[in-house]
């Protein structure tokens, strides 16, 4: 329910701050007192296109910001909370904005001189686009020169499941639909990655068998390129290997020998001087490291081989290696990581007709599903367009539209190409308003005026069904009194006080027929302040709506009949 509506440097409009209640509430005024003007601030908080031109002379920017309660919602609905605000949760946090589910819900619309516009919720930044995803849950505009949401085949269709409370039946269709939908694109994607792994098949094959058979070690490409160094200058390391172990051991003036003569003389001269016989002990010590490294020379010597054969394997095979880490990867790890992908891509792909068989299968049963409950929201559907179309033309008849013919014509298609979210039925809200017409499309004939009653018929018939609940959303109507007055206009009145029972209503109107039945008035008028001129909003008592229903009853000369007049109308439309 909007509860409260703040304008600053709006059109007229220096700072204006308007309450609204539950019900069923008229704006009246003189003609460019700026009525629609406040119509024209709600429908900027749902998200239409906004304009510099519209912020006040000589102000940097205009500010509009509605309050929105679930509370005050739930307080006339006898405690009950609109199954709507759950869902205006959950756009918020998809939104990206902060929301207690149950909370009021405040939006702000700034528009800037330059033309562009700001947009907070609950005083966080958000987009036009989130306004107008909340919109169809917060409130709904019906004007004489603005696109209608009734004009929209799928509100029509909306409608239409409102009117038979369907609305259950329709978010399970929608939800089978999302799980077949889901299931039909996961089985397209598979069958095309498929044929696409069935043309590389052969390919992979290869690949890893060329891998596989090529029998590679992890780090062989490192002990090989070592090899081929030894094998490629074998010559010129036996010779230094065979001229080391002769200047170690085997040679006349080895250092082996060296080291021992050399350790026999200071033994000698040990019986002299003791002292040398620690040096004859370091020289011992030292004969036998270098006894050791001319061993180990020898043993590397004995086990060396210049062997062209083998110079030529080895150099094969690191030619062979080089050539797979040029296909597949930069080392031979990665080589071999590519051979086992390469395997695991063969066997996914063999294996992917079993599961293809299964997902196709899964596809088929969502299918039937979804088609079982489409068809039978379909004939519910059926069923509730032929009473929907009693129902309207009855209320039509009342609406200063006698003679109007009605109909919610569903086209049914069961091909699969047609199915969606809203199931196998397509509506559009045919209409002849003038005897011997063709029936044409609402949209196409409908004046502004026409289009707000059809819109209060669908309305009051909705509100008036016996498994009706609290309305979701509040309804605003700009002018529905157009081209009507007398018996009409009282039958418009009474329609509109009986949707005020169930829902917030708020009408702008001209006529007091229409003005008497409201719960609550309010009036716009211009004034003169600090020489500049302003719009004022006042909400009025009851003799306050005396006096501006006499106001519309005779204009500028208003008599004491004119009150009495008044006077009657309230007490007897008003209670």
């Amino acid at each position: 329910m909007l509860q409260h509506l703040r304008m600053e440097d709006y059109a007229l409009m220096d700072c204006l701050d308007v309450e609204f209640h539950a019900g069923f509430g008229v704006l009246t005024g003189e003609t460019g007192s700026g009525k629609s003007i406040v119509v024209d601030a709600v429908n900027l908080l749902l998200g239409e296109k906004a304009s510099a031109e519209l912020i006040r002379a000589g102000a940097e920017r205009a500010r509009i910001v509605g309050t929105f309660s679930a509370a005050a919602e739930a307080a006339s609905a006898g405690g009950r909370f609109p199954r709507s605000w759950k869902q205006i949760t959950a756009l918020l946090l998809d939104g990206g904005i902060e929301a207690e589910e149950g909370g009021d819900l405040i939006l702000q619309r700034d528009l800037l001189a330059e033309g562009r516009s700001r947009v907070f919720i609950n005083n966080q930044p958000a987009t036009v686009s989130l306004l107008k995803k909340l919109a169809p849950h917060l409130a709904e505009v019906h004007g004489q020169n603005e696109q209608q949401q009734l004009l929209q085949a799928g509100e029509q269709l909306a409608a239409l499941d409102r009117f038979a409370r369907l609305e259950d039946p329709a978010i399970a269709v929608a939800e089978r639909f999302a799980c077949w939908k889901q299931l039909r694109s996961k089985f397209d994607e598979l069958v095309q990655q498929k044929q696409e792994w069935q043309r590389e098949l052969d390919l992979w094959r290869f690949q890893h068998g060329e891998i596989e058979q090529a029998g590679i070690v992890a780090g062989e490409d490192q002990r090989l390129e070592q090899e081929k160094r030894l094998l490629a200058h074998a010559d010129r390391i036996q010779a230094r290997l065979a001229a080391s172990y002769d200047l170690l051991y085997d040679a006349p003036q080895a250092a082996a020998a060296s080291l021992a003569s050399a350790e026999r003389q200071l033994e000698e001269l040990a019986s002299f001087d003791e002292s040398l016989l620690r040096l004859a002990e370091t020289l011992a010590a030292a004969r036998a490291s270098v006894e050791d490294t001319a061993l180990a020379v020898r043993d590397r010597l004995s086990r060396l081989e210049a062997s062209p054969g083998r110079l030529e394997e080895v150099q094969a095979r690191l030619a062979q290696l080089d050539r797979l880490q040029r296909k597949y990867g930069r080392t031979l790890e990665d080589v071999l990581a590519f051979g086992k992908q390469l395997q695991s891509r063969i066997a996914e792909t063999e294996a992917s007709e079993a599961t293809t068989q299964a997902l196709e299968q899964q596809v088929r049963d969502a299918a039937t599903d979804y088609h079982r409950g489409a068809s039978k929201l379909s004939q519910a559907r059926a069923r509730a367009a032929k009473e929907l179309q009693r129902a309207v033309e009855k209320e039509l008849a009342a609406l200063a539209m006698p003679g109007t013919v009605f109909e919610a014509a569903l086209t049914v298609s069961a091909e699969e190409a047609a199915w969606r979210s809203s199931g196998i039925d397509r509506v559009e809200f045919l209409l002849c308003p003038n005897p011997g017409e063709p029936l044409r499309p609402l949209a196409r004939i409908a004046s502004g005026g026409e289009i707000s009653r059809i819109m209060l018929a669908l309305e009051t018939v909705t509100s008036t069904r016996p498994s009706a609940v609290f309305a979701e959303h509040t309804l605003v109507f700009d002018e529905v009194d157009a081209g009507i007055g007398g018996r009409a206009a009282e039958m418009v009145g009474r329609k509109l006080r009986q949707l005020g029972e169930t829902r917030q209503v708020l009408c702008v109107t001209h006529l007091p027929q229409i003005a008497s039945f409201a719960h609550d008035h309010f009036r716009v008028e211009k004034r003169e302040q600090d020489g500049r001129t302003v719009t004022r909003v006042e909400r009025l008592n009851t003799a306050g709506r005396r006096e501006e229903l006499a106001r519309m009853l005779s204009g500028s000369q208003i008599t004491p009949a004119v009150l009495q007049h008044a006077a009657q109308l309230l007490k007897t439309n008003a209670g």
